[in-house]
């Protein structure tokens, strides 16, 4: 829309404009303009500046009143910094001299319904993230519900499961060697189906939970997680080497669970020997991140299976050999993504393995 009480000017600027592939609609009265504003829907509104019932800036502003997302353009004969920083506040994108030059005023029109495009597109984007939003609550309360479920109604007949099997192991009711066996094997299965529920409500919870990030020493946190892990070294001859760990900008319960887990793996599978060599490092290999190992003599693992180890439930030692449910690494892997870092491995089997991750500085 083009608004210029000069009629033979708008007129010329209509036609012109019109050569170039736009379609335009001009008016003399600002207040004939503005009542059209109303039924029709522009793009771009070209108005002049110094009109006699309203000038440019009052049009803009009631015309923004009913359509926001109208771009327009200040045309003016003063040519004063003035001018245009009130044309701007009150929301004109850009401003044009009067008399204008055509190679001067296409590249500005051009501009303007090109921001035009720009702010609908993001409208869109923005309808687009509201709506996945509102998706992503509704699916993460059917999480929670359903995490709710496993946690009450399937711990619930587990524990009868485990209960009324120990209860017939202790009574003094006659079993045969075989029957013993058997009833072990299911006290032993309902006990591993609850650590399975238990870890996987730990990823699940891990993977929804807020986070809370303060500065964190990780020498301090190692040193409390590996007194945690006591009771796991008992009559055990385990060297541990220690080296400076930095401070860094992430959720210290979190993180816990990444070395509670690490540090834990690197016990269980340095179990066969003596003394066990566990060491936990880091190293700053860009400005941005740092890089944490832990580093073992254990059991290791074959490299051609390196891309299964942080999956869920994938193992890479049977039962017998090293009890787990294959969730921790999977964990780690979360938690640390969660952060903005990256998890790998590198392992060799009998001579140990290197678990990595990074954090930002």
């Amino acid at each position: 829309m083009i608004v210029d009480d000069e009629v033979a000017q708008m007129r010329a600027l209509c036609n012109t404009l019109k050569d170039h592939g736009y379609n335009t609609i001009g008016f003399a009265s600002a207040k004939a303009a503005l009542v059209e504003l109303q039924k029709t829907e522009c793009d771009l509104l070209l108005s002049d500046l110094m009109m006699p019932e309203m000038n440019g800036i009052q049009l803009l502003q009631a015309a923004l009143q009913h359509n926001p997302r109208l771009i327009s353009i200040i045309m003016t004969g003063e040519g004063t910094i003035t001018t245009a920083v009130d044309a701007m506040k009150s929301g004109a994108l850009d401003y044009i001299l009067k008399p204008f030059k055509l190679s001067v005023i296409l590249p500005v029109i051009e501009r303007a319904l090109a921001v035009r495009r720009l702010r609908l597109e993001n409208e869109a984007l923005e309808r687009q993230v509201k709506e996945r939003t509102t998706q992503l609550e509704a699916a993460n309360q059917e999480l929670e519900s359903f995490c709710y479920s496993v946690s009450h109604d399937l711990r619930a007949p587990l524990r009868h499961i485990d209960g009324f099997t120990n209860l017939i192991l202790q009574s003094e009711t006659a079993l045969t060697e075989k029957g013993r066996h058997h009833l072990d094997l299911v006290s032993a299965a309902a006990k591993r189906m609850a650590q399975l529920i238990n870890d996987l409500l730990e990823l699940s919870r891990n993977s929804r939970a807020e986070m809370r990030r303060v500065r964190v020493n990780l020498q301090k946190l190692v040193d409390e997680i590996i007194q945690r892990l006591q009771p796991e070294m008992e009559g055990r001859n385990i060297s541990w080497k220690k080296n400076e760990l930095p401070e860094v900008q992430a959720d210290p319960d979190l993180l816990q669970q990444v070395f509670s887990n690490l540090l834990l793996n690197a016990i269980k599978y340095t179990r066969p020997r003596n003394p066990a060599e566990i060491e936990i490092g880091c190293r700053q290999d860009s400005a941005n991140e740092v890089t944490i190992y832990v580093r073992d003599n254990g059991a290791g693992f074959d490299m051609k299976y390196v891309d299964k180890l942080f999956g869920v439930f994938q193992r890479l030692h049977r039962d017998e050999e090293f009890e787990g449910t294959g969730i921790g690494l999977a964990n780690v892997r979360r938690i640390v993504a969660r952060h903005g870092g990256r998890t790998w491995a590198e392992g060799k089997v009998n001579e140990g393995a290197t678990f990595y991750f990074t954090l930002p500085i």
